[in-house]
Parts: structure tokens; sequence; C-alpha cells
């Protein structure tokens, strides 16, 4: 651990402690435990924390070869039986996943694998030491329709929540969710690898990097090394890394052979060399990964750290950004987060972004899709406009 940007992590639950130190196998702390510490444990919150931050595979792999005779005999139980069920998840998972890339390539459709078994595979070489709730994959945007045609033959149905108007789909949004009831199989279909209005590599150069994954004997692409590292964190930033499951990838990841000076030119490029080096110094501060002398770079300077230390926020207590309503205390905290991390190009995009017209304009005021150009310059009114009328109290009942 780098101690020159340690982090202030005092106010982190004892049993998510507790859990990274399993997670880095810290004997020397489990003696502490077994003798001193053991009535200090909450072991349901620690259970809760294990589930939350899916952590709950490499948990329970790493306490079969220690001695747990200070974990109560109820949580390995539990653990042992959420391991044997994510195995079978990820093997269903796989096969689905060769399945899907056999039909769309057969189709002249080109698709990588973002997360899911390969990146099991790759990183932990093991499809039991990881979670994963779904498929992602990534297909250029012109074939979006070609792949719901073929979805919706092998029984999957479409998820139709985006809202749109004037096209802007396609950079607000970034992906679109199929779910097959019978194979209780969610599938996340991208055409970005994150929402807009940020800039990121196109398909076609992360196509051009790809690689083939090992896991199955009909061929599955998924995205090159460093093309992998830009996409978990800038996925993991997002998020604020409120799943400790994306941290330990990057832990992983860097374990590999990463081509470090092509890898910050990609991270300047597309603005994500400072959340970068935030996953980076929070993989050092909390899984001790050793950073390799390539990746400094992506550490140097203040921000990096301070974005680190935003993030820490997300560790203090069990965030899930994903199930509504989301607490206003975190969402608030939340919103800050997000302009917090980027960067000057990107807060520009984004400020811009907001003139462009949002769905709820033409819920505010209807009018007829050939005058939709009209949103443009009524944008600003019709906000004020809404703001105003939400703002408005209410007349009391006498």
């Amino acid at each position: 651990m780098d101690n020159t940007i340690s982090l202030n992590v005092t106010d982190i639950p004892r049993e998510l402690t507790l859990l990274l130190q399993i997670i880095n196998g810290d004997q020397g702390v489990f003696e502490v435990y077994e003798n001193d510490k053991i009535h200090e444990i909450d072991w349901n919150l620690f259970l809760d924390l294990a589930m939350h931050h899916r952590l709950f595979p490499i948990i329970y792999s790493n306490l079969k070869i220690i001695n747990k005779k200070w974990v109560p005999e109820h949580v390995i139980k539990t653990l042992s039986q959420q391991y044997k069920q994510n195995t079978f998840h990820m093997l269903h998972l796989s096969a689905e996943m060769e399945k899907l890339s056999q039909l769309l390539l057969e189709n002249q459709i080109q698709l990588l694998i973002l997360k899911g078994p390969v990146l099991a595979s790759d990183l932990y070489g093991d499809l039991s030491l990881r979670t994963c709730g779904d498929l992602d994959v990534i297909i250029p945007i012109q074939d979006l329709d070609k792949v719901d045609l073929l979805l919706s033959k092998r029984g999957y149905m479409k998820d139709d929540y985006i809202q749109t108007i004037l096209g802007d789909w396609k950079w607000r949004h970034h992906h679109i969710t199929y779910f097959h009831t019978q194979k209780q199989i969610k599938l996340e279909i991208h055409w970005r690898l994150n929402p807009g209005p940020g800039k990121e590599p196109d398909f076609h150069e992360l196509w051009d990097r790809k690689r083939i994954s090992s896991l199955t004997s009909y061929p599955v692409y998924y995205l090159g090394r460093e093309d992998l590292f830009l996409f978990l964190v800038s996925h993991g930033a997002r998020h604020g890394w409120s799943r400790l499951r994306w941290l330990i990838d990057i832990d992983k990841i860097i374990k590999q052979k990463v081509d470090w000076y092509h890898l910050g030119k990609l991270l300047k490029k597309y603005q994500y060399h400072d959340v970068g080096g935030q996953a980076l110094i929070l993989a050092s501060q909390l899984l001790n990964s050793k950073l390799p002398e390539g990746s400094k770079l992506l550490i140097s300077g203040m921000r990096p750290k301070r974005l680190a230390q935003e993030a820490v926020f997300y560790f203090e207590q069990m965030v899930n950004l994903h199930t509504s309503p989301v607490p206003d205390t975190v969402a608030i905290y939340h919103k800050g987060y997000l302009f917090s991390i980027m960067s000057l190009k990107q807060k520009v995009s984004f400020v811009i972004s907001a003139l462009y017209p949002y769905p709820l304009d033409a819920v505010t005021l209807p009018l007829p899709k050939h005058f939709h150009f009209l949103y443009f310059p009524l944008r600003p009114m019709l906000s004020i406009w809404r703001r105003l009328k939400k703002q408005a109290p209410r007349r009391r009942i006498s």
C-alpha cells in the first residue's frame, strides 16, 4: 500500500473491513479476530455486505483454505449455498453467451461480450469466483433492429423503458434490456460503453482490438485488455464503486500484462485518465494492490486522490443505486459526485447537452411531431415552468 496516497476510511464498517482482510488473505488479522475481536462482528451485516458487494464467491473460496473456527457455522453454510448457486448460474450464462454469439455472428452481426463469464474466466481464471447478474454485449448501433427481430424469435422480451425525442436515445442512453422468462436470463444490448454525451471508442475500434475467449468452443469475442480497463473504470466510477466486485476486477486486471503506455494515451483521449487513477488508488488502499511502475502516471496529481476519497462514501454504507427509491441523501451526493468525476470537456458537453430537448418537454407541452424542433428554443421556459409548478404551494382544504 502506498502510504503517500492514504485515504480516510475510518467510517467504513468493521464488517466490510473484515471482508477486505479475508480477500487480501491477511492471516495475522485472522488470529486477532479469533482471539480478541470475534464479539465485535455483526455476522448478519457481514453476510449482507458480502451479498451486496457481490463478494461471497471469493470470500467463501478464501475461507475454505484458512482456519475459520471463529466464523459462525451459519455464515459458512450461507456462503457455501450462495457459492454453489452462483457457479450454476455462471455455467448457465456461459452456455447462453455462446448461443447468442453464434446466433448473431451467423447473421453477420459483430458483437463483443462486455462482462459476464468471459470476464470471470479472463480475470479470475475460474467461473465460480465472480458473480454476474446478466449478460452485457455491445454491437454496432445500425444492427439494433436486426438483433431485436432475432431475439424476439427466440423468446426474449424487450423492456421498452426508453423514452426519446428527436433521436436523443442514441447518445443519452447506451443499452436496451431484454429478458427471457423461461431461461430467466437478462440481456443488455449496448451500442455504447456508457451513457452520453461523453466521447468514447466506437464499435469498430473496439472490434479491431478484440480478443477471443478460450472459455467456449464457438468463437466468443470480448474487449482488448486496455479497452476492458477503460470500460471497467468508467463503469465503476459512474456507479461510485458501490459494488466492491468492480474494484476486485481492477485488482485482477493490473496483475496482467497491460500496455500502460497505450492505456494512458487511450484514457487521456477519452477523458478517463483521472478516474483510471481513482480506481488504482482505491485498489491500492482497499485491496493492497501492487501498482506496476507503468501505472504510476495515472495516480499523479491531486485529482485522482480526491476522486478516490469521494468514492469512500459508497463504502461507508450499503448504497444501491439500482433500486428505487434511492434515499435523498444518497441521490443528492451521487448527483454531485457524477459531475465531480467528469473532466472539464465532459462537463462542458454535459452542460450543452442539457439544452437538447428531453422527452419530459413533450409531456409538459405536447406538440405534433413535425413541430418538435420548437422544443429547442422552448426548453429553457419549459424547464422553468416545471420547477415553478413543483414548488407551488398546495391550497389548504378548509
